[in-house]
Formats: C-alpha cells, sequence, structure tokens
C-alpha cells in the first residue's frame, strides 16, 4: 500500500503524540529533570535521603522536594534576596553570590545544613573549612534535631562578620552587598590546604604541575596570581567540586 504525503505526515503526527501519550500513562514521559538524592545504604537511617548527594546542580527546590526543608528556611539561612524564584534557585550559585567572602559558602554549606537541620550524620572531617549564617544556626537551633558533635561543630563554624559601622548587615542586603567579613588565616598560614583564598601559584608553588592543574579545570591556567575560587566561578563552575580534585592532587604530593 502506499501512502500519500498526507497520510505519510498524519501518520507521524499520531505516532509522535500517540507515543507521548502512551508514555504519560505509563509515567515514562516526563517534560523537565528530577533530581533524587541517593540513600543511605546502612544503619539507622538507611533508605533515608542522604545530604551528602546534593549537587551543585540541584536547586533549593530540588532541596526542598528530597529532604522536605522549607524554601522559606533555606532563604533566610542563606541570606537569598526577596524577589528571587527560591524554587530555581541553584545551589552552586552561592559560590557566585558570596565570592567575596573569606570563607566559603556553598554547596558543602547547603549539605551541612540539611544534615543538621534533620539530625542527620555527615563526615565533619570533610567540614573543615564549611561555614553557615548566624541565621542558619538560629534555624537550626530552633529546630532542634542536631547531634551533639554537630551542634558543637557549628559553634566554630559560624561566618564571622562586622558590618562598617559595628551593627550586624541587613538580611536582605546582604546578598547584594557581600558582607564585610573578619579574615581568617590565609592559605599561606594553612599548609597545603586548598581554601577559597588558594592562587594556582599556590598549587605550583607546592609542586602541582600546571598540566594537572589544567585538566582538573579542563581549560588554560590562567594568570597564576589569580585565585582559584574566583576563575572557577566566573566560568559557572562548582569550587567545591574543583577544590576538592585539586586537595586530592595536592595530597599525592604532601
Amino acid at each position: 500500500m502506499k501512502l500519500n504525503s498526507f497520510s505519510l505526515g498524519a501518520l507521524v503526527v499520531f505516532l509522535l503524540f500517540g507515543g507521548i501519550g502512551v508514555s504519560s500513562a505509563m509515567n515514562l514521559w516526563q517534560t523537565e529533570s528530577s533530581k533524587i538524592a541517593a540513600t543511605y545504604t546502612e544503619g539507622e537511617f538507611a533508605g533515608q535521603a542522604d545530604p551528602a548527594d546534593i549537587r551543585g546542580s540541584y536547586t533549593f527546590g530540588d532541596v526542598n522536594k528530597n529532604f522536605d526543608v522549607p524554601l522559606e528556611d533555606l532563604q533566610i539561612a542563606f541570606r537569598i534576596p526577596s524577589g528571587t524564584d527560591l524554587a530555581l534557585f541553584q545551589v552552586k550559585e552561592l559560590e557566585t553570590l558570596y565570592t567575596s567572602l573569606p570563607v566559603e559558602i556553598g554547596t558543602a554549606s547547603i549539605r551541612m545544613f540539611v544534615a543538621f537541620y534533620k539530625g542527620l550524620p555527615v563526615d565533619l572531617s570533610t567540614a573543615t573549612d564549611t561555614y553557615l549564617f548566624s541565621e542558619a544556626a538560629d534555624i537550626l537551633d530552633a529546630q532542634n534535631k542536631m547531634l551533639p558533635e554537630q551542634a558543637e561543630f557549628l559553634k566554630t563554624h559560624l561566618v564571622p562578620e562586622i558590618a562598617a559601622d559595628g551593627t550586624q548587615p541587613d538580611i536582605q542586603s546582604t546578598a547584594k552587598t557581600q558582607i564585610a567579613s573578619t579574615p581568617l588565616p590565609s592559605t599561606d598560614q594553612v599548609a597545603y590546604k586548598v581554601t577559597g583564598s588558594t592562587t594556582f601559584q599556590n598549587l605550583l608553588d607546592w609542586g602541582v604541575k600546571q598540566e594537572t592543574i589544567e585538566s582538573v579545570i579542563g581549560s588554560k591556567m590562567p594568570d597564576p596570581g589569580m585565585l582559584i575560587k574566583d576563575y572557577v566561578t566566573g566560568k559557572g563552575l562548582e569550587f567545591s567540586s574543583i577544590k576538592t580534585a585539586l586537595q586530592a592532587e595536592v595530597d599525592k604530593i604532601h
């Protein structure tokens, strides 16, 4: 049987939309991506979503769906300006928002906040450079689910801040003006530790080869004096992931 152009066109349309209809009925068709966090595989919390699986590409909406943390709490905890579409705000955007801080507020901060919020275990040995704002601490205290060691850890991992006039910065304006903070020890004072104040020159001085650095960042190395954090966030990449990869290279040497 021969099909004319009209019949052939009608058949294509039927197959296309008919296929979508069948897929929708079977819950196989998705018009947007959804992120489902990995779960703990053993112990008391087996089967529950693991905050350690939160990635920079997660939105606050994804965090809310996976861990039942209200968007409003995330907004206050991380000083997100009013008017922001919280459900679509990507976690990795925090690294760009607070790039001028001497400590890190980013994906790792979200992981820690969610774990503490839900009273879930998290490896604190990997969170030594992870900080939260005082508003986050207030929310966590009110939630009252932190494990004892988490509550103690939090006391020494709050962003130290002093406004120019000696008062506390306004929550909503902070994200836009990037608060003035008391500095923590520089990279030179912390031996072989990749932080937000580490430059590419530091890596070279520590013995990491330029080609290794370029392999990690996926491009040619910029001016050696540039902060790695500034370069990475400027490229729209997740600093915490790059930092971890570079630290692994440093650890191979020292």
